[in-house]
């Protein structure tokens, strides 16, 4: 009998499989001759978003505006300083005492594949043995582990009788990213993070692991946070996309409202900069131009509001709310919330 049956659904397509709240991480920047804390980094600074069931959730933004921070918080492999995660209706990190979900469990339920696919896994360990690793840890026999270790191989396309026994440096950088996915896997988790899984990899060979992952998402009835500065990759694998900025949610929506009508500046001038291949449609100036603010001293109001051309006084004294704009759609701008005393909010209103 399987030892890790596949976890069940406990509140329906409903209720969020992840729900997140307030969440914060701060890296502390130590000096001095006692070494005490100088300032800290705010990596991550009261994130909040829900994962629905079944959906693929796109994670994007330029480079450190926190997102792998994130994808380390919602595995747990860093602790929030503060703000709570709930997965499927359980406060995550509890105890027999306060009740919620122990972080075993979690994280039988929750995995991740990382970017590079060569650091991730054991260069002295046949792939075989990496795949069973897990399962092993959370219960299962050695043969029963090695049985589903196989099937996994199989499933993402790697004929185990070829390559079971071969170590990482034997393999190409698409066949060792496979083999991460299927140790993701072998844990039949409901909810795989995938931090940047391709960017490592040729085009080709990067069609051929998006389509995977598809294939994947469909057969085992997974739910994907899939993180990427890759516009076009996210707009091909997304249901719904997240754009952060400097440790914030901006932007939240359905994939094809995002990419057509951009409610933050910040996600227009993101879309505006991807490459054209219509050589009439070339920018004679960037879309956006300057470096991110600092995180250990960020701007106040809208920390956007350095590199923005529509900003105001308002945006200096207020930090924005998430405005509602339907459909799912949901922006962090002045511009977007009628009211908020921006020049530009009452003609959207109109």
């Amino acid at each position: 009998m399987d030892a890790l049956p596949p976890s069940a659904d406990r509140g329906g397509p409903a209720q969020p499989l992840l729900r997140l709240d307030g969440l914060v991480k701060h890296f502390p920047l130590k000096g001095g001759l006692l070494g005490r804390t100088q300032a800290v980094v705010r990596a991550v600074d009261g994130v909040g978003f829900d994962v629905r069931k079944g959906e693929t959730l796109g994670i994007v933004g330029e480079s450190g505006c926190g997102k792998s921070t994130t994808a380390r918080l919602l595995m747990r492999l860093l602790d929030p300083d503060s703000g709570t995660m709930v997965f499927d209706g359980e406060a995550v990190g509890g105890n027999a005492q306060s009740g919620g979900l122990p972080l075993r469990a979690y994280r039988r339920q929750v995995q991740m594949v990382f970017q590079d696919s060569y650091a991730s896994l054991n260069p002295r360990l046949p792939i075989e043995d990496s795949v069973a690793f897990a399962p092993k840890v959370h219960g299962l026999g050695n043969a029963e582990a090695v049985r589903r270790a196989r099937d996994m191989l199989a499933a993402v396309g790697l004929a185990p009788a070829n390559f079971a026994r071969r170590y990482p440096h034997e393999l190409s950088g698409g066949q060792r990213q496979r083999v991460n996915i299927a140790r993701a896997l072998a844990l039949r988790p409901r909810l795989v993070i995938l931090d940047e899984p391709v960017s490592a990899l040729d085009k080709s060979v990067e069609a051929q692991v998006l389509n995977l992952l598809v294939d994947l998402k469909e057969e085992f009835g997974l739910t994907y946070v899939f993180i990427s500065h890759d516009l076009n990759v996210v707009q091909y694998i997304s249901d719904r996309v997240l754009v952060m900025y400097l440790g914030e949610v901006t932007e939240i929506g359905p994939v094809e409202r995002i990419y057509e009508r951009p409610a933050h500046p910040y996600t227009a001038a993101l879309l505006a900069s991807r490459p054209s291949m219509d050589p009439s449609n070339r920018r004679t100036a960037p879309p956006l131009t300057g470096d991110p603010p600092n995180p250990v001293n960020p701007p106040s109001g809208c920390r956007f509001r350095t590199r923005c051309p529509h900003a105001e006084a308002v945006c200096a004294e207020r930090k924005p709310i998430m405005a509602d704009l339907g459909v799912g759609h949901a922006a962090a701008c002045h511009i977007a919330n009628p009211g908020s005393g921006h020049s530009l909010a009452e003609k959207v209103a109109a």
